[in-house]
């Protein structure tokens, strides 16, 4: 991850005369960065079916776009599951293992390219509602883990998306809770797209890991790919 004074640097930067750049820049992960909505889904139904539940329809569509609290509550009330959020995670983190041992976690087009140049211009963070295990495989699995000064995920927040709480949380993170206004966020789904409306920053949706559908018109913008976020159009939100 990058040092304190790199992300001081950072911010100093984007602050000068004649520079426009956002203080920081706030991912999603799943659908966002990386193409793991299908196999988060599959994983959470394994490890629900090896507890003896099936999920329906329904409740597979909300574990898109929903963190890992929301899902687990919601669950657990539908159908009697006792068991407690972080053993369900733990056992739903071995089955995603086991679905990506052959083919590993895949990018989303343009995700390593666009990280890698907002990080020279802002400070970086991951707001998930994947559990932290599940944000630093992904992370680590397609190279950009350094890039990010912040990580939030499930087990940090008591309320997820919509809630603010995730974009807040890692906001302060960076110490930039203050200065929202000149913050944004990139998510793939209505509930993040609000969360990170609600928490004060701009925000761009993105359309190619979205495939559920969700609405993404609530965004202040949105791109087809990540290889749209230029930095002139990051710069433009925060004028």
């Amino acid at each position: 991850m990058s040092s304190e004074v790199e992300v001081r640097d950072r911010l100093a930067a984007s602050q000068a005369p004649g520079l426009a750049a956002p203080v920081a820049i706030l991912f999603d992960l799943d659908g966002t960065l990386v193409d793991s909505e299908r196999a988060n889904v599959e994983s959470v139904v394994l490890a629900c079916r090896a507890l003896g539940v099936d999920l329906d329809e329904e409740e597979r569509r909300f574990i898109v776009g929903h963190s890992w609290n929301e899902i687990h509550t919601r669950i657990a009330a539908k159908t009697g599951l006792t068991i407690g959020m972080d053993a369900l995670i733990a056992r739903a983190v071995d089955e995603k293992r086991a679905l990506l041992a052959a083919s590993g976690h895949h990018a989303l087009p343009a995700a390593v390219e666009t990280v890698t140049r907002l990080a020279r211009r802002s400070a970086l963070a991951i707001a998930s509602g994947a559990s932290r295990v599940e944000v630093r495989d992904a992370i680590e699995g397609i190279g950009i883990a350094s890039l990010f000064r912040v990580v939030v995920g499930a087990e940090d927040y008591a309320r997820g998306k919509p809630a603010p709480d995730p974009y807040l949380l890692a906001m302060e993170r960076l110490g930039v809770r203050e200065q929202a206004r000149r913050c944004v966020v990139i998510e793939d789904a209505t509930p993040g797209i609000l969360s990170g409306r609600a928490a004060g920053a701009r925000v761009i949706g993105v359309r190619a890991g979205n495939f559920v559908g969700y609405d993404l018109s609530p965004a202040d913008v949105v791109v087809d790919t990540l290889a749209e976020v230029t930095d002139e159009l990051c710069a433009s939100l925060v004028a």
